[in-house]
């Protein structure tokens, strides 16, 4: 796909920012369309149905925290690429954000070539992603007692199924791929998130506990100062 094929929704409350991130990306070719806070982005989101969306973390009325829970609790935006974009520190702003289902984080401030870069290498991988999964024919993969439904980015633990967040469901292709082979944090980061892609020290470990929390405890191992690995037996 061209730049001009993907569109992109920018939230943030602040008019000199929406200004800075929408002209340097349309600059790219990109679709662009903005919103001023969250609940006006939901709107945006359901007419103009992007690729990927920008949200502001601190904003009036509803914050990006809430936007983006909303967001995934959509059919049609469950598999959109969201990213937060704020100045807040990690130890609060990264951790709701991916308790909320958020793919990324930019911290402000960031120079238009480091924020193209990170807008396209998000893309590139969601669509590589994307294409992957189109390519399987059997798309459903049973592993130990969960089964793994690629296309539709579901999980099946008995008669329960639940839909995972682009970045959780990765993680957990990438665990299961081959059980009991302990995976490194650096082999996760690499295949999940990426080789250019930068993220703060604890997103590993705030993805491996939203697993835990829908599938249960015993299917995720920690291997202390290594990694984690899939355990298909117990």
């Amino acid at each position: 796909m061209e730049n001009s094929d993907y569109k992109i929704l920018l939230v943030d409350d602040e008019s000199d920012i929406l200004e800075f991130l929408s002209y340097n990306i349309k600059k790219e070719g990109f679709q662009v369309e903005t919103a001023n806070n969250g609940i006006e982005g939901i709107e945006v989101a359901k007419k103009f149905q992007p690729h990927l969306i920008i949200l502001d973390v601190m904003m009036p009325e509803m914050d990006g925290i809430e936007t983006c829970d909303k967001l995934r609790e959509m059919p049609e935006f469950s598999d959109v690429l969201i990213t937060f974009l704020t100045a807040r520190s990690e130890d609060y702003s990264q951790i709701a954000g991916f308790d909320a289902g958020a793919d990324d984080y930019i911290s402000k401030p960031i120079k238009p070539k480091v924020l193209i870069s990170r807008v396209k290498a998000m893309l590139k991988r969601a669509n590589r992603s994307n294409s992957t999964a189109n390519n399987i024919e059997n798309t459903l993969k049973q592993i130990g007692p969960i089964a793994i439904d690629k296309e539709r980015y579901l999980v099946i633990k008995g008669e329960e199924q639940f839909s995972l967040p682009r970045k959780e469901f990765e993680l957990l292709c990438l665990l299961s791929s081959r059980p009991q082979r302990v995976f490194t944090r650096e082999e996760i980061y690499n295949g999940v998130w990426g080789e250019n892609i930068i993220v703060g020290d604890r997103t590993i470990d705030v993805h491996i506990r939203k697993l835990r929390e829908k599938l249960g405890d015993n299917l995720i191992k920690t291997i202390k100062g290594v990694g984690y690995k899939f355990v298909d037996n117990e």
